[in-house]
Formats: structure tokens, sequence, C-alpha cells
């Protein structure tokens, strides 16, 4: 789907872009494509598209794709994507939102009226079999991934474009700058794959800030048992909770000193150190210890 095609329809319907909802539309074919193969796709995936707009992504997933269900929040563009893809059967959920679902002449496509975040967090389902692959809207990207990205439900590849700051937080290692508890909790189960730039002018509008696409792959075993998952979001939200203060100061406030400063002495971490400074599978580590 062209720039010119984009101005051409959204003045045609007359539907002026709300940035509260991150409408931002990418439109760079190449960028698109790079996004797509990076997915690495066959007929045989399934695919979670959030925020589909008017569609560019969703024509070249269903191309490459078995299924695709994609959630879009805005009514306006729920119908330019029914119309687009034609999908057959409307009907109403309850407490899904508004469905439609039906085959398109590539792929089956699955269309959801609903705000994803609630979805996600409303109806807990299996997404380990499913890629998601998504320009996410910026303003809710962090939260989504980390719901999504928990457990063994998880999909089995996340390749998503964000906002640049949010990205890089993603494939950050520790002692970046960019550590901290998003990197935690999305590489418990997600390991970094790769990266990439994406320019403000590959999208309409373009946006006031810089973008990248994230290609993240679920881990083959868990470093966690289901069980202390609990406890590592605890001890990771504690310790960044004044990111320049030493850890065992601030994990204080949970469990006793003498404890803290065994632990810490029987992994070799210094009672000084910050949480910054601790890699992943030292968090890991602490959570068996401490639960």
């Amino acid at each position: 789907m062209k720039l010119s095609e984009m101005r051409e329809l959204l003045e045609r319907r007359g539907i002026q872009l709300t940035k509260s909802l991150g409408q931002n539309f990418l439109h760079d074919g190449n960028q698109l494509r790079r996004i797509v193969d990076s997915a690495e796709l066959t007929p045989a995936d399934k695919v979670l598209e959030i925020g589909p707009g008017l569609g560019p992504l969703t024509e070249l997933l269903l191309a490459k794709a078995g299924e695709v269900l994609a959630i879009e929040l805005d009514g306006r563009l729920v119908e330019v994507l029914q119309e687009r893809f034609k999908p057959l059967t409307p009907s109403l959920s309850p407490s899904d939102g508004e469905r439609v679902s039906g085959r398109t002449g590539e792929g089956k496509f699955e269309l959801l009226h609903a705000d994803a975040l609630a979805f996600l967090k409303r109806e807990p389902r299996d997404w380990s079999g499913w890629k998601l692959v998504a320009n996410l809207p910026y303003s809710v990207a962090s939260p989504i991934l980390v719901e999504l990205a928990a457990g063994v439900r998880a999909p089995k590849m996340i390749v998503a474009t964000l906002q640049l700051e949010v990205a890089k937080r993603l494939m950050a290692q520790a002692d970046d700058d960019d550590y901290g508890v998003l990197t935690l909790l999305v590489q418990l189960d997600f390991a970094p794959r790769d990266w990439f730039k994406i320019p403000p002018e590959c999208f309409f509008p373009s946006p006031d800030v810089d973008s990248a696409c994230v290609i993240l792959e679920r881990r083959a075993q868990p470093l966690l048992p289901e069980h202390l998952r609990a406890g590592f979001v605890k001890i990771v939200k504690r310790s960044f909770s004044q990111r320049r203060k030493m850890m065992l100061k601030l994990l204080k406030a949970d469990w006793p000193k003498e404890k803290l400063e065994a632990v810490f002495t029987g992994l070799n971490i210094s009672p000084q150190e910050r949480a910054e400074k601790l890699s992943l599978e030292q968090f890991v580590a602490l959570t068996e210890k401490l639960f």
C-alpha cells in the first residue's frame, strides 16, 4: 500500500488520525518486506497482528502465513480492513468485542475490534504456536509485550516495530544504559536475536520519535520454573525501584539482611552492587535462592 493510496483512502473516508492511539502507519514497502522476512513465515504459521491500521503489513502477512488474527481498536479502521480483506460472516462476541472471521484468497483472516491490551489481560490463551508480527501502538507497546511474552503460552517469535528507546531496552545487556525492568521481564522468556532502525519518513504521518523493529525468539528451555515467576518479577521491580541505590539495601524491604548477605555471598555478588550490573542469569539465580 503506497503512501499516495493511504492519503487518498483517508481523505475519501474523512478519517482524521488520532495521535493518542499512536496512528503512524508504516508505508515503506522495503521496510514492510524486511519485517515480514524477519518473521520467517511459512503457510503453517499463525500470526497475531496488533494495530493493523490500514492493513499494509496485513496484506504481506496473509501472502506468507496460513492464518492471521488482527486486533484493531479504531472502529473506522476496522471498516477499512473489512472492505480491503473481505472477511465473511460478521458476529458479535460479548467478551471479545466485535469479531469478524473469514478467509481471503491467500490466507485465513480473522479481525477483532477490541483493545488489544485489555483483550490479552481478560482472555489469556495459548499463543505458543503463534508469531507476533506487528507495528505496535507505541503508547501501549511495553505493557502488551510484558503481558504477551510471559510464560509457556507466549508466542514462539516476536517481530515488533516500536519506539527506538523501547527497542533498545528490549535488546539491552547488563550495564547498558537501557538495561532495566522491561529488559528482564521480556528476556526471561525471549532471547533477543536482531533489530534494525526504521526512519520516521517511512511512516505517515512521520512520528516525532525514532523507530526500530526487534526480533525476539522464545527460549527453547525456560530459565525458571513457572512457580518462581512472581518472585522473579518482585525481585526485579524492587531492585530497579531506585536505580542508584545498592540492591541489597532495597531488597531489605522484603528479606532480612542476614539472609540477603548470605545469598549474595554464595552467588559472588558484591553487597554494594546495583541492579544494572547484574545479568539476567544472576537475577534468575537470586530468585532461586531467595524463594
